[in-house]
């Protein structure tokens, strides 16, 4: 199998000069982008974000969105790509889900984390939530899913209802007040 080598260079690019990519599809909750902060604080940049050169001249991220929204002052190193727009778009649908598809040795990570010290508290949150809880209480839902599936965690009440009509006047009334609901019956 041939692999070509798509790195063309490594610059060091003001993070607020780099153009987001239009199709990025990740968003950062306040506890990831709280937890990035406490690395970069307490290690600093010891990664590349990932970008290609667009026919003006001006770099496109890939990869590394939330790390130059959060440090849009400093200069960041970056590795240039010779990817095309679709070679770029279909990196930006695999880079972070291939990364997740790896699994985890407990007992490693558990000896790893005894080393691991920090005095953020958003980091710490990061660490603690690394290993699964013994609390006895029964599968999560990532635990439930299949090896490699991300499970996200979801929050809800189950209301029962008198009849059909009082279920169709509560969905219509939390619908109507922004709230993401959903029919069941069982």
């Amino acid at each position: 199998m041939l692999i070509r080598d798509r790195i063309k260079e490594l610059r060091r690019v003001k993070a607020s000069l780099l153009r987001p990519h239009p199709k990025n599809w990740r968003t950062h909750p306040t506890a990831q982008r709280d937890a990035l902060r406490g690395v970069l604080a307490e290690i600093g940049y010891a990664d590349a974000l990932i970008a290609r050169q667009l026919p003006d001249g001006s770099l496109q991220l890939i990869d590394g969105h939330l790390r130059a929204e959060v440090t849009p002052e400093h200069e960041v190193p970056v590795l240039v790509v010779d990817l095309d727009e679709q070679e770029a778009a279909k990196l930006l649908a695999v880079h972070d889900p291939l990364a997740g598809l790896a699994a985890a040795n407990e007992q490693m990570l558990s000896e790893l984390l005894a080393e691991v010290e920090t005095g953020n508290e958003a980091l710490q949150a990061l660490l603690d939530g690394l290993l699964p809880s013994d609390d006895g209480g029964g599968d999560s839902p990532q635990e439930a899913a299949p090896a490699g599936v991300k499970v996200p965690e979801l929050f809800q009440i189950v209301i029962q209802c008198r009849d059909e009509e009082h279920q169709q006047q509560l969905f219509e009334r939390f619908t109507a007040e922004g709230l993401e609901c959903r029919l069941l019956t069982l």
